[in-house]
């Protein structure tokens, strides 16, 4: 019988995990097998375990993008990795580097790529494999716990704002305070953005307002729209949307300044409201932007490297994950909650 270890694992969609034991998974061709100190808890990864996508994976798998870990064997071929290194797997899991996108650095819209914990069982266990190309190569002294969500968070928040193409000096709206958010805030306040934090609960507010945010407004009891627009005298000049209730992407529309960019980085089911006539008059740019690439991925740890940039985390446990996922579906989560194996 091969070696098991404890893993969360969506055995039918729910979104509810089933903790138990699984087989030692061997490391394949340019893999590397990681022993897990940590991984961060994503909004992405209730969204696998509920089959919200359209886009959806195969049960069984195991969830988690956000691992840390140390490589304690590797497969066949080169590594740029050795045994001994601290490595995190993120959602880009692998690609196949040489089409179209792979060969113009846009390899998170390659046809052929893998993603972490959907496609390729991911961290929510004590061990995971990792693809020795496309991993992530932990900075030396970083925290575990606290680098986990750069990963995901910081790497996808870092790339949408570049997206917008804001400048240092104009304002950025950050529209959804989560795991996201609270990160995306960071980030631009540390690309010299001046920061309007838009969210619904106040708690979440304050900690925009904590890492640097200038201007808060809470969506449940004002206009964001108007609130916006009156602060910055014309709208934001741009607008990236981390939340996950549609109703967010309709109102970033409003928020925009005349010629404004929008980014969306948030993935709720369903569609959105879009003005036409709006997007016209005010010549808006809409983009998505799919978390990022290893380069985005090497900057965005640099930053935290350099103490740009702390995530808010709270500690849990393997066990607890279930108790995590139930708070992300009522929005009852600050921060990030991150896995200590």
């Amino acid at each position: 019988m091969s070696e098991q270890f404890r893993a969360a694992v969506v055995e039918e969609f729910g979104p509810r995990l089933n903790l138990e034991d699984i087989g030692l998974p061997e490391p394949g061709r340019n893999q590397a097998l990681v022993k897990n100190i940590a991984s961060g808890i994503c909004h992405t990864d209730v969204h696998a375990a509920g089959r919200d996508w359209p886009v959806k994976p195969e049960p069984p798998f195991v969830p988690g993008h956000e691992g840390v870990g140390e490589v304690i064997k590797l497969g066949p071929g080169e590594h740029d990795v050795e045994v001994g290194d601290i490595v995190g797997n993120v959602w880009l899991w692998s690609a196949c580097g040489t089409c179209e996108y792979c060969r113009t650095g846009r390899e998170t819209l390659c046809n052929e790529a893998e993603y972490g914990g959907y496609t390729v069982d991911g961290s929510f266990g004590q061990y995971m494999l990792v693809d020795t190309r496309y991993c992530a190569r932990i900075p030396e002294g970083a925290d575990p716990i606290e680098v986990a969500p750069i990963l995901c968070a910081g790497v996808t928040v870092y790339k949408g704002l570049k997206e917008a193409e804001t400048k240092p000096g104009q304002f950025m709206v950050i529209s959804g305070i989560g795991g996201l958010g609270h990160v995306a805030v960071q980030y631009a306040v540390a690309m010299g953005m001046r920061v309007i934090a838009v969210d619904i609960a106040d708690d979440k507010l304050e900690l925009a307002k904590k890492h640097g945010a200038e201007f808060a407004v809470n969506a449940k009891d004002q206009d964001p729209a108007q609130a916006v627009e009156e602060y910055t005298k014309g709208g934001a000049h741009g607008v990236l949307v981390t939340a996950v209730h549609p109703q967010a992407f309709g109102q970033a529309i409003g928020m925009a300044r005349k010629g404004g960019t929008i980014v969306f980085n948030g993935l709720p089911p369903g569609d959105f409201p879009a003005p036409i006539f709006d997007i016209v008059f005010k010549g808006l740019t809409i983009r998505g932007s799919l978390v990022g690439t290893r380069q985005d991925l090497e900057e965005a740890l640099d930053f935290y490297a350099r103490g740009r940039i702390k995530p808010t985390v709270t500690e849990v446990k393997l066990d607890d994950v279930n108790d995590v996922f139930d708070g992300l579906i009522n929005g009852g989560v600050d921060g990030r909650r991150v896995i200590r194996y």
